[in-house]
């Protein structure tokens, strides 16, 4: 029966869906009392997303070979045009733009493109920063964002569901913006798709997928915490949390661990994070965090398919537990939407990606 569901969600999701239809099925979706949540625009696949709030564009990234810019040039909290921007690239997910550069983390190589307007990037050739990252399918869509260090970020995946992984692979790396060889800030890391840098420490949270196939309820999904370079988070020896996997089960850790500060449901596919820093939403969810839970697979019980909040304790900064903050793409089983990123634009109201309805939602709080 699960399996029948999950065929009829791929078929709804491959069928059009128009703007009012897709606006009826966010009335499904719970927030809390005084947010509302509304369709912003539709873009083909859309996963990352950069905002150029100067521009008054969101870049859009997708898996496929295409960057999108959703504009909304008088900032009035409406979209006014979708336009294809890059075209050609390698599994284009991995976006940032930076001081009039948008920056590309393909799964082969990290290139740049001169964006101080996009008429300019319109005629932009690709700078070739570096070519060396893992060109494998598996895990092979990057994450990327610039750090307060002013180095570019990317999260490199684990070209397997458990193996021994070797160079680059499973690692959070960092290069400076002109390019060259990066460095690895974080290591262990089996799937990342989402991380952030938290407001007044300028520290490192991400997120990451636990393995596949160790049961319904193992291994957690992480949120981890990496305050400086170097630290070791566990896989493959870890699947998620302390949940040792079957394959590494019988050998020694080689190096203590860092385990997550939250643990987030197995198989929900924890991606992208946001901590909030605007000033829309209501004064206690200025520091929190927002997750994008994708949603399971791997899992006879679908789960996920929401956004969650993370609250953080004010003064010791540190993670103080999880709540779900906008639940309902999925319905009696089956889902008709996956929330994939999760950023906030230049008046405090959140965007959120879905890659299965082709969609930006928008959150916005008017009170009580």
């Amino acid at each position: 029966m699960i399996r029948i569901a999950a065929i009829l969600a791929v078929l709804a999701a491959l069928i059009p869906v128009s703007p009012a239809a897709a606006q009826a099925r966010l009335d499904l979706v719970q927030l809390p009392a005084g947010f509302k949540i509304e369709l912003y625009v539709r873009v083909p696949g859309a996963r990352s997303m950069a905002v150029a709030d100067s521009l008054g564009v969101v870049f859009v990234g997708t898996r496929s070979d295409s960057v999108y810019a959703v504009i909304d040039g008088d900032r009035d909290g409406r979209a006014e045009r979708v336009d294809r921007v890059l075209e050609g690239l390698k599994v284009a997910n991995g976006i940032d733009w930076k001081d009039g550069w948008l920056y590309v983390a393909e799964q082969h190589r990290v290139v740049r493109f001169a964006a101080p307007d996009l008429k300019t990037l319109a005629r932009a050739e690709p700078e070739i920063l570096f070519e060396g990252l893992p060109d494998n399918p598996w895990h092979g869509w990057r994450y990327a964002r610039f750090g307060p260090d002013g180095k570019f970020y990317i999260a490199v995946g684990s070209p397997c569901n458990v193996c021994r992984v070797k160079g680059l692979e499973g690692t959070i790396i960092r290069m400076v913006r002109q390019g060259g060889k990066p460095e690895i800030f974080a290591s262990g890391v089996r799937n990342s798709v989402g991380f952030d840098f938290q407001l007044g420490t300028g520290e490192l949270y991400f997120t990451d997928n636990g393995a596949d196939m160790m049961g319904d309820d193992s291994p957690p999904d992480e949120l981890n915490h990496a305050p400086r370079k170097g630290l070791w988070f566990g896989f493959p020896y870890y699947g998620g949390g302390g949940d040792r996997t079957p394959d590494f089960q019988g050998r020694e850790v080689p190096r203590p661990a860092v385990f997550p500060v939250v643990d987030f449901n197995a198989h929900v596919a924890s991606l992208g994070i946001n901590f909030y820093r605007g000033a829309m939403f209501p004064p206690a969810y200025k520091g929190d965090a927002f997750v994008a839970e994708h949603g399971s697979w791997n899992r006879t019980i679908p789960d996920g398919y929401r956004v969650m909040r993370v609250r953080f304790d004010r003064r010791t900064k540190k993670a103080l537990g999880k709540e779900i903050f906008a639940d309902g793409w999925l319905q009696e089983g089956i889902s008709w939407g996956r929330p994939v990123d999760v950023k906030e634009l230049g008046d405090g109201s959140l965007l959120i990606s879905d890659d299965r309805l082709g969609a930006l939602y928008r959150i916005t709080y008017s009170g009580p």
